[in-house]
């Protein structure tokens, strides 16, 4: 189910990663939060408030962070850890690799800031090579919601996933694209739009401008189908085969770089399945610059119009 994409709610994806927090407290006295001083931007800020006894402060620490949180999850807790993606899983990775990955323990770090939408930062600040970084690790799931609402449905099903897991979010407003019965579950890619001329694969907040990009294009007599690939990794390979069957061609778009990314992920399945003509919109080989969020969007063609053009170019 889609919400109204006219007038879409405006509200940060973080927001609902601290809600999910919250509702998991409530119900499993295990879970437990750790943040690298950044608990009011992680939004771990709620869940510090209800559960100040399940909440630990590590500092500007990301590797302690980690490592702490492994410990955690060997005796039976369940461990978020949250920072700026830049720095956790970035600063970290060796930790996470070789504390959580390798022990399989079920540690769940949650990414904020991602992208390059983080805007003024820069690009000292933007992860855009973090899901890279993440689904080449044996054990670690991988999940990139397309706003808050599937964000909080993210959080609350990897607590109970109990498992090594990523969750990547973004700090600015993004529109509300989905509802509270909009089905989500980890591993299952969501059809949102039917057709079959081109199948259009999104995760995260751009997935909006996926779907402007296929009511406009069918307006034009391109009928899209359009993908919520939430899941990075385990990749929703029925379905993809299925889309890529039905349309012969794909379009991802993802707003981190091109290579090791989402897109990378589905043609390396494809590649030995059913290879088909792909085009991919993301990052490429750049790094992020300071400036507005839309702008930079703009910049580095992550944009409804330039969905269209790519999806045309098959033409």
């Amino acid at each position: 189910m889609i919400a109204d994409l006219k007038n879409p709610k405006m509200i940060p994806t973080r927001n609902g990663y601290g809600e999910g927090l919250v509702e998991l407290g409530k119900k499993n006295k295990n879970v437990v939060v750790l943040c690298a001083d950044l608990t009011d931007s992680t939004r771990s800020s709620y869940f510090k408030e209800k559960f100040p006894e399940r909440f630990i402060e590590m500092g500007v620490a990301e590797q302690n962070l980690v490592t702490v949180a492994s410990g955690l999850a060997a005796v039976d807790k369940i461990p978020f850890v949250a920072s700026y993606a830049m720095f956790c899983p970035g600063r970290c990775w060796e930790q996470i690799r070789t504390t959580i990955c390798y022990n399989d323990r079920p540690v769940i770090i949650a990414g904020a800031h991602a992208g390059i939408s983080v805007g003024p930062d820069g690009a000292t600040h933007q992860a855009i090579e973090d899901i890279g970084i993440m689904r080449v690790l044996p054990n670690m799931r991988v999940i990139v919601p397309c706003d808050s609402i599937e964000t909080k449905k993210a959080t609350i099903a990897l607590g109970k996933l109990k498992k090594p897991s990523y969750l990547r979010f973004a700090r600015n407003a993004t529109p509300v694209i989905t509802t509270e019965k909009s089905f989500f579950k980890i591993g299952r890619a969501e059809i949102l739009m039917e057709g079959t001329d081109v199948a259009i694969i999104a995760c995260g907040p751009v997935l909006f401008r996926a779907l402007k990009a296929a009511e406009e294009l069918k307006k034009q007599g391109i009928n899209c189908t359009v993908v919520n690939n939430h899941t990075i990794k385990p990749l929703d390979k029925k379905t993809i085969l299925k889309v890529a069957k039905k349309c012969g061609k794909i379009v991802t778009i993802e707003e981190h770089q091109v290579s090791t990314g989402m897109g990378s992920a589905i043609a390396e399945f494809l590649a030995e399945t059913y290879p088909v003509p792909m085009r991919f919109i993301g990052i490429k080989d750049h790094y992020g610059e300071s400036g507005n969020p839309d702008e930079l969007l703009k910049k580095f063609g992550l944009t409804k119009e330039q969905i269209i053009k790519t999806v045309r170019g098959f033409k």
